[in-house]
């Protein structure tokens, strides 16, 4: 079995679950290099706010921060998202191949193209054996502080 840095993965996750982080991701994945005020602008929250989603992601890996004089730019970085997506892709193919069997199997057995029961039939009729027992009278109960009789 392949071993995978669980805190690594519990961290990029941890960032990823946030949809503010991911736009942010998103934004520098259009435009590398941005700025945090240009990388601020669209978003109606403070840009404190946004600092502490960048910290979050910087803690993951996922961008780094260089500071030039007073602009401070942020860049992607890949290797935390390969990470995460080798995890996920392992778990694609299980699911893929499980699936693939599942459709081989029902490709290969002939479905009835006509229901058993014909559905003119009274639904009482076509009830299961499960329900077609439960029709039986109603127990009777003895009035409200009588015992009955034995």
């Amino acid at each position: 079995m392949v071993k995978y840095r669980d805190e690594t993965l519990d961290r990029t996750f941890a960032a990823l679950s946030d949809p503010t982080r991911r736009a942010l991701l998103a934004r520098l994945g259009e435009r590398d290099g941005l700025s945090v005020s240009e990388l601020a602008a669209p978003f109606p929250v403070s840009l404190p706010a946004i600092m502490k989603h960048l910290d979050v992601l910087t803690d993951a890996g996922l961008i780094v921060r260089e500071k030039t004089g007073r602009t401070v730019t942020c860049r992607l970085t890949a290797q935390p998202m390969e990470q995460a997506m080798n995890w996920l892709n392992r778990y694609a193919q299980f699911w893929s191949d499980n699936l693939d069997r599942l459709a081989a199997f029902v490709e290969e057995e002939p479905w009835p193209t006509q229901p058993s029961t014909p559905l003119n039939e009274p639904r009482s009729a076509r009830a299961s054996r499960s329900r077609a027992g439960s029709a039986r009278g109603r127990k009777k109960s003895s009035p409200p502080g009588r015992k009955p009789n034995s």
